[in-house]
């Protein structure tokens, strides 16, 4: 009889186990630049200052946050690194559709452009809230919250509705606030040691 194989106790390698978590900066650069910008649209500041929102756009919400997503991937997270790698670049391109992009040509027809625009990013969160059904409640809220603020936004720009508009405003703002939680849980759980703020994880992957 031959005699058993020596069994090696090897650690299990976690893909960037070295590298800190990146969701909090991730969500804290989502939700700043979205209040702010959902502040301008909710009527609680002069729709002529939303250009502040612009360098916040293209370096909070957009460079921090596709960086964010960067690090996800080297953490193997692959929910993680499509969301924040998406909305940084969906800042980046705000960025440059608002503050760089010449759409008087389209005339009135700007409004459909626009809402086309919200829309599909709509459409790409609405499936994303299916994935964040197995993270946790705190991402889950974000995720709904915005699905619905972009699609209300597209329904004001396709109906030239202000009053509907206004109201994606104030969803955008809820979003920012649940964001804001969400990386507030991620940051304060690694600087105290623990879960101070919940989360409620659900069923996760098997």
């Amino acid at each position: 009889m031959s005699p058993e194989p020596i069994k090696e106790d090897r650690p299990v390698l976690v893909p960037g186990a070295h590298i800190a978590d990146p969701a909090p900066l991730g969500l804290a650069g989502f939700a700043l630049t979205t209040f702010v910008l959902s502040a301008v649209n909710a009527g609680w500041v002069p729709a002529t200052v939303e250009p502040v929102v612009f360098g916040l756009a293209l370096a909070y919400g957009g460079i921090a946050q596709f960086a964010a997503g960067l690090w996800e991937f080297a953490k193997g997270n692959t929910f993680g690194a499509t969301a924040f790698c998406s909305y940084g670049m969906f800042w980046v391109s705000f960025w440059w559709l608002t503050g760089h992009t010449d759409l008087s040509g389209a005339g009135t027809d700007v409004n459909k452009g626009i809402g086309l625009y919200l829309l599909v990013w709509g459409i790409f969160t609405a499936y994303m809230t299916i994935a964040a059904l197995r993270v946790n409640a705190a991402v889950l809220a974000v995720f709904v919250l915005l699905t619905i603020t972009f699609l209300v936004l597209a329904w004001g720009e396709f109906a030239t509705s202000s009053g509907i508009h206004k109201l994606g405003g104030y969803l955008g703002l809820l979003t920012a606030i649940a964001a804001w939680y969400a990386s507030l849980a991620g940051v304060s759980a690694f600087t105290w040691g623990r879960q101070v703020f919940p989360v409620r994880p659900l069923n996760q992957p098997r």
